[in-house]
């Protein structure tokens, strides 16, 4: 099924939706204001996800929360934060100064609540919005550069991944963040032909 511009226009809605309200619960987090991207859909392949992500961040240490999902389609949803960001965003929470001891203590369950608000309100809207059932598995934190992201391990080289980059900056405290949804290209047709059904009706 080819993703058309009415797709994409929707698929960058609805996730648009789902940022916003995780944005909402965050700000009372944070008490500061967060500040959205409209998100970019684009289909690429495995490779084309990795050269935009080198391209994005280097051969950066990256924080990422990662969420697998499954149901009438499935995939996993990451947010992912420079080493730096994490660091300062994990301070704020916390109220532990940048490098000390104690930071990384609780830096993967700070992340890992973040994570699951913002990675679990995209989906959220999603599912509700499409009328799709999903089922989610726990967050999981890791720490790597992006040859060594975990979502490259199990990927077939001919599987089309469909791209929704956003970025949120909270503004005051300069902490910037990326989130990836990657669908299965098995996955694809379900996610679009949903949107097809639904989203005139909703939106």
């Amino acid at each position: 099924m080819k993703l058309t511009l009415s797709h994409i226009d929707a698929l960058q809605e609805l996730v648009n939706i789902g940022v916003g309200r995780a944005a909402g619960v965050l700000n009372d987090m944070l008490d500061s204001p967060i500040r959205l991207h409209i998100p970019e859909v684009r289909l690429l392949s495995p490779e084309e996800l990795k050269v935009e992500l080198k391209s994005q961040f280097d051969n950066s240490l990256l924080a990422t929360v990662q969420l697998s999902f499954s149901g009438s389609f499935s995939g996993t949803a990451e947010l992912v934060f420079p080493s730096e960001s994490a660091a300062h965003l994990v301070s704020v929470l916390t109220g532990e100064a940048p490098g000390t001891p104690d930071l990384d203590v609780v830096k993967i369950g700070a992340l890992l609540e973040v994570g699951n608000i913002v990675l679990n309100g995209i989906m959220g809207s999603l599912s509700n919005a499409l009328i799709e059932h999903l089922d989610y598995s726990l967050p999981a934190y890791s720490e790597n550069k992006v040859n060594n992201f975990p979502i490259f391990a199990d990927i077939d080289e001919n599987t089309k991944i469909l791209l929704a980059h956003t970025c949120f900056i909270i503004e005051q405290l300069q902490i910037s963040g990326d989130i990836i949804l990657m669908f299965t290209v098995g996955s694809l047709d379900t996610l679009l032909k949903a949107i097809d059904l639904n989203f005139g009706e909703i939106l």
